[in-house]
């Protein structure tokens, strides 16, 4: 018998909306419309002209004959149109597709087919990448091409049939765009690394990013007119959804075409950056900056770190630094950070060393995530919460992708059991917060000894010569394997293996210590990650030394 609280009463506009990110431009540009929203060279942007341009480009689309589930992709720096897109393209119906700028032609038009792209935005400083892509799609469906032009690039060559501002004044600044029609409607699209054959190409939906960028605001405290730097590229899990999250915040976009020290405390100083993400290597870009470029620049900023592990060596020089660093951890899959180290008052009283050990950790799940727990892989149970019991890190709820698209093999394996499975093996403390220690993959097993890959980085991290590290299995014809160590060397430091084993024997257990050492610069991802694969294409020819 139906319940008396499910008996006429029923569900209506009235009462129920979807939710989606695009509400938060609508709200603050009728709020703020004459704050600053964007920060770009000279251009100053308000939140009304912003939400006009972005109906403009929304208008624009539908009049191109795109709409509903149509792909848009993109390939921009963090400028104004990537913003822009972030709106524009949903209020169209249509789902967004940030390209990594750093892709290969192979790789991209393999996306634009593979995700069946029916209009692409390039910035000029990448037409020459997109213009090849586009001699190598393999589907014959027409593609409009649309050209940016920004003065802090110069001129570029034009590759499309219209430039991006012409196509922008054909739009409707008063365009009544829609809301989606579900919440589990389509948003975004965005590709993995693709390490081991073709990228994935992982669907968000509008509850998903409109739950993230508001757990976003929770994990960080974040105020209104927060002043947001971009140094985290926006292609990159939709930039962990700080698009909407600023738009929530009636905030500042200081974009950033390329991450450097300096342009980046520039930024900090002329502008008052109160906050900023990104990869451990941009942290660490700056803490090992020369100290002129940090002269006057304020203390408090907060910044907020993602990674598989982040090196205590690295969160304490941004403490030196006088910023709040915030740790997080997520994966393209769950719409990038889903766990955050929620800091104690506690922790404040300890030394700098234990305290950064507790800062190093994942944590706990955000805000508005379901779960977030290790489990057994194969029993789904959870691992005794004893910080040495290892498991797989799993996710359910909220903040999770819809799937992979076109590849319901991959879909139905990652939700295996009712859990996102993440493939990072981790231990759970008794607190409840979540440590890595190693991807399922980067596990060494010496002589019958698991290795973490993470533990030994950390390690030597710590050496002061060591800029960047990794660490990755070299086939052993005894040991079966041992770790072999990829280290970049700050600029003009100079050190020696011996140096590095001496080290590394202080700190590590002797079958830990790396067997062979590379010196020289690390293949990176375009957000900052050390390209592991790379390096164990490398590790087999690397020569092992005595320790």
């Amino acid at each position: 018998m139906p319940s008396i609280f499910d008996t006429d009463l029923p569900r209506n506009p009235a009462n129920h909306a979807a939710l989606t990110p695009l509400a938060f431009i609508q709200r603050t540009a009728e709020l703020y419309p004459g704050r600053l929203a964007i920060v770009h060279g000279e251009l100053r942007q308000s939140w009304g002209q912003t939400y006009a341009r972005c109906r403009q480009l929304a208008s624009s689309l539908q009049r191109h004959g795109i709409g509903r589930n149509d792909t848009v992709a993109v390939m921009l720096p963090n400028t104004p149109p990537m913003v822009e897109a972030h709106f524009g393209v949903p209020m169209a119906g249509a789902v967004l597709n940030t390209l990594n700028t750093r892709l290969d032609p192979e790789a991209v038009a393999f996306m634009l087919d593979h995700g069946e792209a029916k209009a692409v935005i390039v910035d000029p400083e990448f037409a020459g990448i997109m213009k090849k892509a586009l001699a190598l799609r393999q589907s014959k469906a027409p593609l409009l091409v649309i050209d940016v032009e920004d003065a802090l690039y110069g001129p570029g060559q034009p590759i499309g049939s219209i430039g991006y501002e012409a196509f922008v004044a054909q739009g409707d600044a008063g365009f009544e765009w829609d809301y989606p029609g579900d919440e589990w409607d389509a948003i975004a699209l965005n590709y993995t690394s693709g390490t081991t054959g073709n990228p994935k190409g992982v669907v968000y939906h509008h509850r998903g990013a409109a739950i993230n960028a508001i757990s976003n605001i929770l994990e960080w405290d974040m105020p209104k007119h927060a002043v947001y730097l971009w140094t985290l590229p926006m292609f990159h899990c939709n930039g962990w959804c700080f698009p909407w999250t600023v738009a929530a915040r009636a905030g500042v976009n200081v974009c950033l075409r390329r991450v450097e020290a300096r342009a980046i405390f520039d930024a900090i100083r002329q502008h008052g950056v109160t906050h900023y993400c990104g990869a451990p290597i941009v942290h660490g870009l700056l803490v090992n900056a020369p100290d002129e470029l940090k002269a006057g620049v304020p203390s408090g900023v907060k910044c907020m770190v993602a990674g598989a592990a982040p090196p205590a060596s690295m969160i304490e020089g941004m403490e030196r630094l006088g910023f709040d660093l915030t740790h997080v951890y997520g994966l393209t899959e769950v719409y990038g950070p889903a766990t955050v180290c929620a800091k104690h008052e506690a922790w404040e009283q300890l030394a700098i060393g234990e305290r950064a050990a507790l800062n190093a950790r994942q944590g706990v799940r955000y805000h508005l995530q379901r779960d977030a727990r290790v489990l057994d892989p194969e029993t789904l149970q959870p691992v005794p919460m004893d910080g040495e019991t290892m498991g797989e890190i799993m996710f359910r709820g909220n903040i999770a992708m819809k799937g992979y698209l076109k590849n319901p093999g991959a879909t139905e394996e990652a939700f295996r059991g009712g859990w996102f499975h993440s493939g990072d093996l981790a231990v759970q403390y008794p607190d409840g917060y979540i440590k890595i220690k190693d991807r399922s993959k980067d596990i060494i097993i010496s002589g019958g000894e698991n290795i973490s890959s993470i533990e030994v980085e950390d390690v030597l991290y710590r050496h002061p010569a060591v800029l960047a590290a990794a660490v990755v299995a070299k086939p052993d014809p005894k040991w079966g394997e041992t770790p072999c160590a990829f280290l970049e060397l700050k600029p003009g430091a100079e050190v020696s293996e011996a140096d590095i084993v001496a080290h590394c024997k202080q700190h590590l257990a002797g079958f830990k210590v790396p067997r062979a050492i590379v010196f020289g610069e690390l293949p990176k991802t375009s957000t900052g990650k050390i390209q592991k694969f790379e390096l164990r294409k490398q590790a087999g020819s690397a020569a092992a030394i005595d320790v």
